[in-house]
């Protein structure tokens, strides 16, 4: 059977195949990548709308008001030990943000005793796990991070129930997911803005590279501000944002902390300011999706979260 090269050609693997004239094209290109940015910008956009519209059904405010045996500050302590675990097994951000959602809205909907909160804990991963991960941890791995005081079949068991419970929904929008849409947007918005102003020269090897300065400073923008998050995923007190709010608020203090930085070093940095100057203008535009009033009360508790934990975020801060 025959294929039609042709029905390719919007991947670019048709343009590969044929050779001379290719690089020839890709000389001169800014444009038309420019418009591939722009398309894969759009494509996020569309997928942040949805996540945005879905928040609500997914939170899971006031989780432990019909919890007798549960408190905030062992609902604190476990997710700090969940935090620790994901690392552990190197998994993504996202399958610990979905594994305390999962959590979370499990205790809405059931009563759970102190001495099986751990399990939940670890059953809640496991089926956060599966649905992001390429690969899952053992149940016995898991088990052993919980010195073996559960069985195999009361897991099984307790992952059964929360499925039920939660009818299968577990797509929810997560702290990890608005992490990455900000940050990739404003770098992309960074990208093609000063990639407008560099005239085409005919070298074919130009090409837009971000400063290797910038890029650091994206790259512990970015840290810096997931480690926040990680601090308000263990808080309580934060329960009752949704997590696009939080993630906003994350993304300006950590500006707000490393312009200090910045400010506080003998040693200048143009391009990490410059770079922080327009993180800064870009991102107030967003904060029109969320209530600004909101966004503020979020950042001023994350300020003080952050004050209570200094040691644990000094690293990323200092140059």
């Amino acid at each position: 059977m025959r294929v039609n090269m042709s029905t390719f050609s919007d991947s670019g693997f048709e343009e590969d195949l044929h050779s001379p004239a290719a690089s020839r094209e890709q000389r001169a290109r800014p444009r038309a990548r420019l418009s591939a940015e722009r398309l894969h910008c759009d494509h996020d956009e569309s997928c942040f709308i949805i996540q945005t519209h879905k928040q609500h059904h997914f939170q899971a405010r006031d989780c432990l008001a019909r919890q007798p045996q549960i408190t905030a500050e062992a609902r604190c302590k476990l997710v700090s030990w969940l935090l620790a675990v994901y690392k552990h097994f190197k998994l993504s951000f996202e399958s610990c943000c979905l594994a305390v959602n999962i959590m979370d809205r499990f205790l809405v909907t059931t009563s759970v005793a102190a001495d099986c909160f751990q399990l939940l804990g670890v059953t809640s991963l496991l089926i956060a796990t599966k649905h992001v991960e390429v690969c899952s941890p053992r149940i016995k791995q898991l088990l052993s991070l919980c010195c073996d005081a559960f069985s195999r079949e009361q897991l099984c068991n307790l992952e059964c129930l929360i499925l039920l419970r939660l009818n299968f929904r577990l797509a929810a929008p997560t702290l990890a997911f608005f992490l990455d849409y900000f940050v990739s947007r404003e770098l992309s918005r960074y990208a093609i803005g000063t990639e407008e102003k560099i005239p085409d020269e005919g070298n074919n090897s130009r090409s837009w590279k971000a400063p290797e300065e910038q890029l650091f400073s994206v790259k512990r923008y970015k840290c810096l501000a997931g480690k926040v998050c990680e601090l308000s995923l263990a808080d309580y007190a934060f329960n009752k944002y949704r997590p696009s709010v939080i993630v906003q608020s994350a993304l300006n203090l950590a500006k707000d902390l490393l312009r200090r930085q910045l400010k506080e070093s003998s040693v200048k940095h143009t391009s990490s300011s410059e770079m922080l100057d327009f993180l800064c203008v870009a991102d107030n535009n967003s904060q029109a999706l969320d209530d600004h009033t909101l966004i503020q009360q979020c950042t001023q508790e994350l300020k003080l979260l952050v004050s209570l934990n200094q040691e644990s975020i000094q690293d990323l801060i200092t140059l």
